[in-house]
């Protein structure tokens, strides 16, 4: 099985590659949305990067073919997943609607308005099913180097503020009281989220992309008992239940995006099971 796999190497080269990077970048920044318990957010901010690329698609209906373009489809899709992240970021004070109760809103209007946009465009709708669907077949050479520069860049802004994103998503209070500018943080990591997940809702789908966000940092979190051991747990079990996926499609001749997301459901499965057997 793995030296049938290896043998496609140099045909899917780009879309293996692309598709474990995106497992690291997001098994990463699912560290986050997980210890902060804004799981649901996680799906909110996907589908407003398909309501994004959704928007281009329908502009590129009317005419301005130069907004029709893969680059203009992935800046609408980042920029609606930072603008749905920063709306939900913010703290719910008097009077203003809770962050749960805006996250269910972005999820159903940018779930219902791709639709609606696309209606009489078989070609949109068709790339909007594309994305639903989750298939990595369409990764480029271009989308590879970003997600390795984007992989790097990640890394290395955990190594440096490693301690400050800890405490800022454990404690926010505390965060604030030895000085750190709670709004400040709460906005970088809205940002940093939803550059990640809107570029790869583009190469790998909402599936996929949801899947390594929260799948991974959820087994992880039931695996050890201290958060910060998640922060190597996480992308190890992504990028593991990618490469896994990614064989085990091969061999069964199914889309490797779904089978990511399978063999990461089991692999929590098992966890919970063994923190149920721990605890009796």
């Amino acid at each position: 099985m793995i030296a049938e796999f290896a043998a496609t190497w140099e045909l899917f080269r780009t879309t293996y590659l692309a598709g474990w990077l995106i497992a690291f970048v997001l098994g990463l920044v699912g560290v986050w949305v997980v210890a902060r318990d804004q799981i649901f957010l996680g799906v909110a901010v996907a589908q407003a990067s398909t309501l994004g690329v959704a928007v281009a698609l329908w502009l590129g209906g009317f005419g301005l073919s130069a907004l029709d373009t893969d680059a203009v489809a992935a800046a609408l899709a980042v920029g609606a997943s930072i603008a749905t992240a920063l709306l939900t970021a913010r703290e719910a004070g008097r009077g203003v609607e809770s962050p749960e109760a805006v996250t269910g809103w972005v999820f159903l209007i940018a779930a219902s308005l791709p639709v609606l946009l696309l209606a009489h465009s078989p070609h949109g709708l068709e790339e909007v099913h594309r994305l639903m669907f989750s298939t990595l077949l369409g990764a480029s050479s271009a989308d590879l180097w970003i997600f390795a520069g984007l992989a790097l860049a990640t890394a290395l802004a955990v190594a440096r503020f490693q301690s400050r994103l800890l405490l800022f998503a454990l404690d926010p209070e505390m965060a604030g009281a030895v000085g750190m500018r709670r709004s400040l943080w709460s906005a970088l990591v809205a940002v940093w989220l939803g550059v990640a997940v809107g570029l790869a809702i583009r190469v790998s789908g909402a599936l996929y992309t949801f899947g390594c966000l929260v799948l991974p940092a959820l087994v992880a979190k039931n695996l050890v008992r201290e958060i910060r051991p998640l922060l190597a747990l996480a992308p190890c079990l992504s990028v593991g239940a990618a490469v896994a996926g990614f064989v085990l499609a091969h061999r069964f001749d199914t889309p490797p995006a779904h089978m990511t997301v399978a063999v990461l459901c089991a692999l929590l499965l098992a966890a919970w099971a063994r923190r149920r057997l721990r605890q009796r």
